[in-house]
């Protein structure tokens, strides 16, 4: 027996009263494990019973109605501060909830967001999910957010996410750490339905596909991405050619980009690098190359582009977790090169044509007519093929209302090339069976640049990058 052991029980006999306290503290705990199923804030007060100084280890959910509360109105709080934020452009009012880290972080979202023409955002509805103690300090929360995005040529957009946020104990107050997206396809980390799940148009079968699984027997299709992807097998390298394309100027506010990638189709990790250009009104059109692993926010490189401009763009794992990203300019003969540290899933490998994210929402896609993709390969489990022979499939980038946005022509006989036409969708119209409205409803693809509430703002944002 230690000595430490032979002292409490000595402090226990010169105090007889702690046995009581003792032994009703135990049956006490059993109810509450008994009822509750988890264990309760009781075992630090055994622990001051006993005399013990070190605080004993738990996690349960958030049993203690005031702890919920506080973190719940430090959500709520936060959420209304970004809007305060965003429509009087003095950030300041979002510190007193989040991290300094954090907070660094929504203030390039609100400024990304202004500069992919959003005018104003509003939470329209918050709905709760969980709310997890990890342990004295750390907190997680789930919520299913309904935003509304309003772009400055009066258009709008309404996306409803699941977010989960972290938040820790920061000088005695609660305070948001960091927000994940657990899932997009109305699930919460648990798997179960988000509440009001429902309310959104699902596959006839009544459940929501998973956004990982590909349908065999027709053309996947997405709210923000259209080209080719192919899953199976471990990508370690990806390339691919294209021209820049023209912007005929005819969206006010608008953004398209062209890519190559790997991972992002059924994991949350891609690293990706093209080309975009942006309409940011007045006829002004900017254009540039950029690099992005996600959960970080792209960012711009030093490689100049021009509308009709060949560019051949490879991503390559040299050792293991680096990564080789090249530029080629095939019509100026300029080049750039980065090497980059990333840990991929090499789970799949892109070729695409996207509607980027903007913080808040899919930001208007831009017409950029036809671009046109050629010498499209891919090393899958060690081995160089085409687009062809990895198994890329098609992805068809649709609209709300179900109508094509940007459609991919077949492969040519080289098994490398495609081209992916803008078209103007009819409007009004229902989406077909088994294609959804919102991204995880129907056959859905793609991590990278979906819509993401406010706190998800850098995740596939590709505006305003540094």
């Amino acid at each position: 027996m230690t000595q430490e052991k032979t002292s409490r029980l000595r402090g226990l006999k010169a105090h007889p009263w702690r046995w009581f306290a003792v032994a009703l503290l135990v049956v006490v705990g059993a109810i509450f494990v008994d009822v509750r199923g988890t264990v309760t804030p009781a075992q630090p007060l055994l622990s001051a019973v006993l005399g013990q100084s070190a605080p004993i280890a738990w996690a349960s959910p958030a049993s203690d109605d005031a702890t919920t509360a506080t973190i719940q109105a430090v959500i709520q709080q936060a959420n209304d501060a970004q809007q305060q934020a965003f429509a009087a452009q003095d950030p300041s009012v979002m510190k007193d909830t989040a991290t300094s880290g954090y907070y660094n972080e929504m203030v390039q979202t609100n400024q990304d967001l202004v500069r992919g023409g959003v005018a104003a955002i509003k939470l329209l509805k918050l709905e709760w999910g969980p709310v997890t103690l990890t342990n004295a300090t750390t907190a997680s929360a789930t919520t299913y957010e309904t935003w509304q995005t309003t772009y400055a040529d009066g258009t709008t957009d309404v996306s409803r996410d699941p977010n989960l946020y972290t938040l820790v104990l920061d000088q005695g107050a609660w305070k948001i750490q960091a927000d994940d997206h657990p899932d997009l396809n109305g699930a919460g980390s648990s798997g179960q339905p988000a509440p009001g799940a429902g309310q959104a148009p699902t596959a006839p079968s009544g459940q929501v596909p998973p956004t990982s699984r590909v349908n065999p027997n027709s053309t996947d299709v997405s709210r923000n991405w259209s080209g080719y992807a192919a899953t199976g097998g471990t990508y370690t390298s990806v390339s691919g050619t294209w021209t820049v394309p023209q912007s005929d100027g005819t969206v006010r506010f608008g953004s398209a980009a062209t890519w190559i990638g790997i991972g992002g189709m059924s994991s949350r990790d891609l690293i990706q690098a093209g080309t975009q250009e942006t309409s940011v009104g007045n006829g002004s059109v900017q254009y540039q190359a950029w690099i992005e692993t996600l959960p970080q926010a792209s960012h711009r490189v030093a490689f100049a582009v021009s509308p009709g401009d060949s560019v051949t763009v490879s991503i390559t794992e040299a050792t293991t977790n680096h990564w080789l990203i090249s530029f080629t300019n095939n019509t100026t003969s300029a080049t750039y090169q980065t090497t980059v540290t990333y840990s991929s899933s090499h789970s799949s490998a892109e070729w695409v044509q996207e509607a980027p994210s903007a913080g808040r929402g899919i930001v208007p896609l831009d017409n950029f007519g036809t671009v046109t993709f050629s010498a499209g390969s891919a090393v899958k489990d060690g081995q160089t093929e085409s687009i062809a022979q990895v198994g890329g499939r098609p992805i068809t980038m649709i609209s709300s209302y179900g109508g094509a946005l940007a459609t991919p022509s077949a492969l040519a006989a080289d098994g490398g090339s495609f081209s992916v036409t803008y078209s103007t969708p009819a409007t009004g119209t229902q989406p077909a069976a088994g294609q959804g409205t919102f991204p995880g409803q129907g056959r859905v693809r793609g991590q990278g640049g979906q819509p993401r509430t406010p706190f998800g703002g850098s995740r596939g944002n590709r505006l305003g990058g540094n």
